[in-house]
């Protein structure tokens, strides 16, 4: 076993987070699952599989990472979501690097590819993020913010790449995804309102079309035909309805400070 612990934020994930698990326990003596409130079996199934499960009410994504970070019992820190499994050949790069003992670099960036319904495995040639999810717990931390899960690192920290794949099976369904967008771009929204930040409404004509071109060509959706079309047809809905959203927010505060000043 590795000096190596992993945590996993999860909520009715009883479908995808056996794999997540199985995927790691061979490399690991502390697999840490924080939920927030599953109602579908996924802390049994999760004990069933040797994690320690622990229950924290939602206080957004970054919070939450945080609070499984202060769960964990080793240096070393892994994370992955519920909907994350690990590659058989990412593992054994995990398990190369501790081979010898410290591993070169504080931090590693993994990549992460997305792997839709009916997928095996990513595409090829799939599009892929490479965040900060492995690192020694002194060098960084997960931000406070509501809905971006990133790691802070500490300036001038050194990151290294690992070149084996994340599955991520972030969609069950094409209708699964959009409710899960739905509530994403209300914290998105709440997030904006919270930090200050405006953004302008001329944005809100162009960001459909631009996003799904970005989706679509820049994120090389179009290489999974007819799927890829629809996954970038919703990804421009999302980004439209974080706009949407904030502009709304943004109309309705200003009709209420208008309706107190008539009154004042």
């Amino acid at each position: 076993m590795l000096p190596l612990s992993v945590f996993i934020i999860a909520k009715n994930e009883a479908d995808r987070i056996g794999a997540t698990i199985r995927a790691v326990r061979d490399l690991t003596d502390d697999i840490v699952v924080v939920d927030s409130g599953s109602t579908d079996g996924t802390q049994a199934l999760a004990e069933e599989l040797g994690a320690r499960v622990l229950f924290n009410p939602w206080p957004g994504y970054g919070q939450q990472k945080r609070f499984g970070e202060d769960q964990c019992r080793h240096a070393w820190l892994l994370n992955l979501d519920a909907d994350e499994e690990l590659s058989p050949a990412l593992r054994e790069e995990i398990r190369a690097l501790f081979a010898h003992g410290e591993p070169a670099r504080p931090a590693y960036g993994l990549r992460i590819a997305e792997t839709y319904p009916g997928e095996a495995a990513p595409h090829p040639l799939a599009y892929r993020i490479a965040p900060v999810r492995l690192y020694r717990r002194e060098v960084g931390r997960y931000s406070t913010s509501l809905v971006h899960d990133r790691v802070e690192l500490k300036p001038g920290t050194r990151v290294g790449k690992l070149k084996g794949l994340v599955h991520h099976r972030s969609i069950r369904s094409l209708g699964d995804q959009i409710a899960k967008l739905n509530f994403y771009t209300d914290q998105l929204a709440l997030d904006l309102e919270v930090r200050g930040v405006s953004i302008p409404t001329w944005r809100v004509y162009c960001e459909f079309p631009a996003a799904f071109l970005k989706a679509y060509f820049g994120r090389l959706h179009f290489l999974r035909g007819t799927y890829g079309f629809l996954i970038a047809m919703n990804y421009a809905i999302w980004r439209h309805l974080r706009l949407a959203k904030h502009y709304e927010k943004k109309r309705l505060s200003s009709m209420a400070k208008a309706t107190k000043a008539e009154q004042a």
